[in-house]
């Protein structure tokens, strides 16, 4: 478990994959420069999980690894180390794909009317959608309506302020 004084980047590889990200993460800020063998005898999983971890930590920057020759073994390990200066970075450049993802869906809602039946069960259809169908739902075959979206569009435009406001204070 972790608390919220606990490292930010212990906190960021929580949030990506949970109990066994939380393990390897606290093994690389005790031991800087670690082998994946090293990290799998710390913490006690399987090298398998470890390289895993490792890998998608690695993949986000989070991490860097150099390839250096075993001179026991004789053949290339990797020696991983965090890179903790960039976990604001990571956070900054996910609330970008975040507020993108949002400004899409916002210009969908904004360009589009939608139709629905009233039922619950049934998914709201596009304008077109509605035209080829005869505005009869296509599930239940009730009469489909214009259906507002106001309440949507109100409702990304807020997270989208919010998240342009947060990167704004934050960088």
């Amino acid at each position: 478990m972790i608390d919220k004084y606990e490292d930010p980047f212990i906190r960021i590889a929580v949030m990506i994959g949970g109990d066994e990200y939380l393990k390897v993460a606290r093994s690389l800020l005790k031991a800087e420069d670690a082998t994946d063998e090293e990290i799998a005898s710390s913490t006690g999983l399987r090298i398998n999980m470890v390289r895993k971890v490792l890998y998608d930590l690695f993949g986000k920057s989070l991490i860097s690894g150099v390839r250096v020759k075993d001179e026991r073994k004789g053949w290339f390990v990797y020696r991983w180390r965090s890179r903790r200066e960039e976990v604001e970075s990571f956070i900054e450049n996910q609330k970008k794909k975040i507020m993108g993802r949002l400004q899409q869906r916002l210009d969908y809602e904004n360009s589009s009317e939608f139709y629905h039946c009233g039922n619950d069960d049934c998914q709201r259809i596009t304008f077109e959608g509605a035209l080829e169908e005869m505005f009869k739902c296509p599930s239940c075959g009730k009469v489909l309506n214009l259906k507002k979206n106001d309440k949507a569009k109100k409702a990304f435009g807020k997270k989208i302020d919010e998240i342009k406001k947060d990167l704004q204070q934050t960088f």
